[in-house]
């Protein structure tokens, strides 16, 4: 079958189920897209929207009136323009009252109508009452008057405006947000001052950039005081493009030692920004909080007390982290995507919403000058006729009086036209008194001076602008208020880190034979003495803190991470180390290092290669760890030695031949991973048998004596005795005196 429509052999009309698809997904698009989700540019407002100020407008209901249940003007909404459920109409109607979440509000409510901690706490439209604000005049004072196009609402009884001719550029004073089929907007509120100065400016630099109307709009204004801190660099790429990204951060002060938030980003929930302050302190995150309050009342709608544990702690830290970390600091996505004049929706920087906007501004007081003048106009021509009357009265009453048919009589004896003698007839007895005439010939004098104006503003389109500009700078002053959300600069907030968090006590870490860790504390600790498991004995140990990283050297020189914090305590007997990383199978751990990031150890293998790593470079954030050392063939991973200072330091090797070699620790290489450089030279042949090996390196530094173990012998070697041992990285070295050709370690002391 044919995407053409085919007629049938029982004459039905057939049509292929993709052509009908695409073209009902299409329709269903185009519907979401100009006539629920957007708005338009002329007023700002959602179809929805729309029709719900037109008929509360139409209901009498303006801001002198009193207000009217709410469910009367969803009924007439829903039953003469919306034919849609009647809680979205509410909920949209709820969403202009709501002072919180409009900048200008267009409804002024009676009742429960939300609150910024759970905006959909309204109560149902049979209880609340409401009107038109003030600000809704902005929109509806010049409906009746020629200004907008009027369409058949869904049913053809009525009419609607199409748009309604707002007097300022609401689109971007309240903003909205939408999701239509493929696109969405997010439109953020504005400062209706900075707008109408903005506007001002276009309409006397049509060319200006966008950079020069930042200078008069600033940035979004949100109904909240707190800050925007988003640069003003990344605003101004904004309204170029017409998307991007905006932060806002709570405002804080303190009282006392109290920490006290007065301001929330715009649709924060102080509740659950305290239950997530909350969770935080049962997890144990934020140590140096001990208590929360909300002390928000009707003086104070946002107060939100966090307690220190006491003086000494960084509140200036503790709220970096809760803006890092909770919604007192929020992000929000700007698409300034709406429906334009021409009827397409489209993505519109400053500049071209501004200039569009003024653009339709412009015809719609084009139109309500014409509207005006064609009712001056007429009426005139109405007073002239009444003129020519009152002139001839008693002829006038005469033919009346005598004639059968005194219209076309009145028309051809005095030349007036239907609409004239139309007039004339339809006088009042009472309109026939001589004050009469004078109250015509005033009306008359001040109806031609409104109509040269008005002819003479719509000749020029230097006056037009002059009119637009005086309307635009009436309403900033009846409306206009200052800005709400101040800008600031900020720098990026950042969370504690795991470590931040947690008290900083001295630590020893202990390893057992058969990989059992676990940490002690105090530095004072005989980790030899601990109590082990049957056959377990003692292997390694590191002094540290609590808030350090202990990192462990398996024998393939693979490195991996744990935190010393979350070890089990040495009253016990620890945990298996494989059960926290996955080490290969039958690994054994020949290192153990503690210390800052900027701490160095000598990484060797015994077949004399080796070079001083940073702990930094050697911590993994996976259980699988990271390479580290390099081993050659058949070699051996060596304890690994902390390096106090690389400067004026020297490291000694012993080899099992007896043979030792001195030489300054600066020869060593710094690097993250890898083989290193020779240390002490061994015949290659040597070291492939296994028939010489490195048993033992170690760091000294001036006034530090070195320690040659053979045995139970021991040899004390200050510095300034090692004359003999020293020389270039990679020499052979020198042999040891007799008995202590086998080394069993050097020591340090």
């Amino acid at each position: 079958m044919t995407d053409s429509i085919a007629i049938g052999a029982d004459g039905v009309e057939q049509i292929s189920l993709k052509t009908y698809t695409e073209k009902a997904y299409l329709d269903y698009s185009m519907y979401v897209i100009l006539d629920r989700a957007l708005p338009s540019i002329a007023d700002g407002l959602k179809p929805v929207q729309r029709r719900i100020v037109y008929a509360m407008s139409e209901l009498g209901l303006k801001a002198t009136a009193k207000h009217k249940k709410s469910a009367r003007t969803v009924g007439d909404v829903i039953g003469k323009f919306h034919p849609h459920g009647d809680s979205a109409v509410y909920e949209a109607m709820v969403l202009m009252s709501q002072s919180f979440s409009y900048r200008y509000p267009l409804i002024d409510g009676q009742g429960n109508w939300g609150s910024p901690d759970d905006p959909k706490s309204f109560a149902a439209m049979r209880y609340t009452e409401s009107k038109l604000n003030r600000y809704a005049e902005v929109l509806l004072s010049e409906l009746g008057q020629g200004t907008v196009d009027w369409t058949p609402n869904f049913d053809g009884s009525l009419d609607e405006p199409a748009n309604l001719p707002a007097r300022v550029p609401n689109v971007l004073l309240n903003g909205t947000t939408g999701i239509a089929v493929g696109m969405a907007t997010d439109i953020p509120p504005h400062n209706l001052r900075e707008v109408v100065s903005a506007c001002v400016h276009l309409l006397d630099n049509p060319k200006a950039s966008v950079s020069e109307l930042c200078e008069h709009v600033l940035g979004p204004d949100f109904p909240t005081e707190a800050e925007v801190i988003t640069p003003r660099s990344e605003l101004q790429r904004m309204y170029e493009t017409g998307k991007g990204s905006l932060k806002m951060r709570a405002v804080w002060q303190k009282d006392g030692d109290d920490i006290v938030i007065t301001a929330l980003p715009h649709q924060a929930s102080g509740s659950k920004i305290l239950e997530q302050i909350a969770q935080q302190m049962q997890a144990k995150k934020l140590p140096m909080v001990v208590d929360l309050r909300d002390e928000s009342d009707h003086e104070s709608p946002t107060r939100l007390v966090v307690v220190p544990r006491s003086n000494r702690v960084d509140c200036e830290a503790v709220m970096n982290h809760l803006f890092a970390t909770t919604d007192l600091e929020k992000s929000y996505r700007v698409n300034m995507n709406m429906i334009g004049t021409n009827g397409r929706p489209q993505v519109k920087s400053l500049d071209q919403i501004l200039g569009e906007w003024l653009v339709f501004r412009t015809a719609t007081t084009r139109r309500r000058l014409e509207f005006r003048l064609d009712k001056v106009l007429k009426r005139l021509h109405i007073l002239d006729g009444l003129l020519i009357a009152y002139l001839n009265i008693d002829e006038v009453i005469a033919i009346i009086r005598e004639e059968d048919k005194p219209k076309p009589v009145l028309m051809s004896r005095f030349n007036l036209s239907d609409t004239q003698a139309e007039a004339i007839l339809e006088l009042k007895l009472r309109h026939l008194a001589k004050l009469e005439e004078m109250k015509i010939r005033g009306e008359q004098q001040e109806l031609a001076e409104e109509r040269d104006a008005i002819e003479l503003t719509l000749s020029s389109d230097r006056r037009m602008k002059t009119l637009v500009r005086k309307e635009l700078l009436q309403v900033a002053d009846e409306f206009g208020d200052d800005r709400r959300s101040p800008l600031v600069a900020r720098s990026e907030a950042k969370a504690f880190s795991e470590e931040d968090v947690v008290a900083v006590d001295p630590v020893t870490v202990v390893l057992s034979q058969m990989g059992w860790i676990r940490a002690a504390k105090g530095h004072d600790v005989d980790a030899a003495g601990l109590s082990y498991k049957s056959g377990d004995r003692f292997k390694l140990s590191a002094l540290g803190k609590s808030n350090q990283p202990v990192v462990i050297l398996d024998n393939s020189g693979r490195a991996y991470t744990v935190a010393a914090h979350s070890l089990p305590s040495a009253r016990g007997q620890g945990e298996p180390l494989t059960g926290r990383i996955n080490a290969p199978s039958g690994a054994s751990f020949e290192g153990l290092m503690m210390g800052g990031d900027d701490s160095h150890f000598v990484l060797a293998s015994d077949a004399g290669y080796g070079f001083v790593a940073k702990l930094g470079d050697l911590q993994g954030k996976n259980k699988a760890g990271k390479a580290a050392l390099t081993l050659p063939n058949g070699a051996k991973v060596l304890p690994p030695v902390a390096v106090p200072a690389i400067d004026d330091h020297y490291l000694a090797a012993v080899t099992t031949e007896g043979r030792m070699l001195v030489f300054p620790l600066g020869e060593l290489p710094v690097m993250a991973r890898g083989k290193g450089n020779k240390m002490i030279g061994i015949p290659a042949a040597r070291a492939a048998s296994r028939e010489e090996y490195v048993i033992s390196v170690a760091v000294m530094g001036p006034g530090q004596v070195l320690k040659v173990v053979a045995g139970k012998r021991h040899l004390n070697l200050k510095l300034s005795e090692l004359e003999h041992y020293l020389g270039d990285r990679g020499r052979r070295g020198h042999k040891l005196p007799r008995g202590f050709q086998r080394v069993d370690g050097l020591l340090v002391e």
